[in-house]
């Protein structure tokens, strides 16, 4: 596969339409593209919600009920454990192939350095390491940010420590209701890429500039539409 359009290409002589219908095509879709946005991404059709067939997308019901394959999807794609899941290009939730985190894990981490001891962040990352891993809204009740308007304060701390490979996501919990059905969109479970993964899957032997322009080279063989400044930004 060169470019995103070949990779449907093929897509098409196997299912007719050149789009994904399932959970394994879309896991498929990531290992081959390497580097996949869920929603809207700034470029024009390089998004998984761009490439599923109108069966998966985001449907409302006349009774006011819902249904987003796509979105139920995450969970068994985190769980499956060949890529890894967070707000990673341009602060936008993206799937990394799992070949591919090494490389971006080295960029990212040279220009987002570790945070400083005693800092915000540098607390809520120690509570995530003694935790394990954790919800959300329990990471952010454990890191005291529970007043008024805290919630989007911490939400953003936290988008910057995964803009810094610092925090991803290992899965997805449902509330349930009283017949123990799950329902709502759910809540991220945040945990560290070492205890997702492993140390040795962030470390790469390449420079931080070789692993750059690695991925750099990539993308834009993936996205030929794209431009230069495009692709800068997504992995700025």
């Amino acid at each position: 596969m060169k470019t995103l359009t070949d990779y449907f290409e093929r897509l098409h002589k196997q299912n007719g339409d050149g789009l994904i219908h399932t959970c394994p095509e879309l896991m498929a879709c990531i290992q081959q593209v390497g580097f996949l946005p869920l929603l809207e991404s700034g470029i024009p059709g390089y998004a998984a919600e761009s490439l599923m067939a109108e069966e998966c997308r985001y449907t409302v019901f006349p009774d006011g009920s819902w249904e987003w394959p796509l979105w139920q999807w995450k969970g068994s794609v985190v769980r499956e454990g060949n890529c890894v899941y967070g707000k990673f290009l341009a602060g936008k939730a993206t799937f990394i192939a799992r070949e591919w985190w090494p490389d971006f894990c080295n960029w990212r981490r040279s220009t987002h350095p570790a945070p400083e001891e005693g800092t915000i962040e540098d607390i809520i990352l120690m509570t995530l390491r003694e935790e394990g891993s954790m919800i959300a809204r329990e990471l952010r009740a454990a890191c005291d940010f529970t007043g008024k308007n805290m919630r989007s304060k911490f939400d953003a701390y936290v988008g910057r420590l995964q803009m810094a490979c610092r925090i991803v996501t290992e899965d997805f919990v449902y509330p349930t209701d009283k017949h123990g059905h799950e329902y709502g969109f759910g809540w991220s479970l945040l945990t560290t890429p070492e205890r997702l993964m492993g140390a040795e899957a962030c470390h790469c032997q390449r420079t931080p500039e070789e692993s750059y322009q690695r991925m750099k080279e990539h993308l834009a063989q993936l996205l030929p539409n794209a431009t230069e400044k495009q692709i800068e930004r997504l992995l700025k």
